[in-house]
């Protein structure tokens, strides 16, 4: 099961463009899940790493990861769908010496599949945040989903993430994790 310790999140080319040519509906719920993702690993100190998908032309990832971030917010920019073929990314997986990630972005059918496929031939555990992903495609989106169990990804949502960290209402975190979900 999940555990902070061992636990880092991969924020995949949630950026300004991206978001943009997504249905309103889905934008707005990637939006706000994805800054409450980030912000609940800040107050648990699970390491979150960005990606951006050439930058120049899909701008930057959103203003809300980006502030809550803030000077933890370097962006890894990448041309390759799948991370790992960075020069330098699977290095930087690896430094953070975890075995679970917590996967969310866009294009849930292209980057978000092709990286977390290669994470799971590494070996890691890969949890997918299935509200926390997006295709402009429904379509799309639904077969990203279905090859990502085929292939051993646990597709979940972001409270199975937060609770699953939190383990119980004991926890020193539990009153602000749970205040961003409420």
């Amino acid at each position: 099961m999940l555990n902070t310790l061992d636990s880092l999140v991969l924020i995949i080319d949630i950026q300004e463009k991206l978001t943009n040519m997504l249905a309103d509906e889905i934008r707005e719920q990637m939006i706000i899940n994805s800054q409450k993702l980030v912000a609940a690993a800040k107050a648990l100190n699970v390491d979150t790493i960005v990606t951006e998908q050439y930058p120049k032309g899909l701008g930057q990832t959103i203003e809300g990861i980006r502030d809550i971030l803030d000077q933890n917010y370097i962006p890894f920019e990448k041309t390759a769908f799948n991370a790992l073929l960075e020069d330098g990314f699977a290095s930087k997986i690896k430094s953070h010496n975890k075995k679970q990630v917590v996967i969310c972005g866009i294009e849930s059918h292209i980057c978000v599949l092709q990286t977390a496929v290669a994470l799971l031939k590494e070996g890691y555990e890969v949890y997918v945040v299935k509200d926390i992903c997006a295709s402009r495609k429904k379509s799309e989106f639904k077969c990203a989903m279905e090859l990502l169990r085929q292939c051993g990804a646990k597709v979940c949502s972001l409270e199975i993430i937060l609770f699953g960290w939190l383990k119980g209402a004991k926890n020193p975190n539990f009153k602000e994790v749970q205040a961003l979900i409420k």
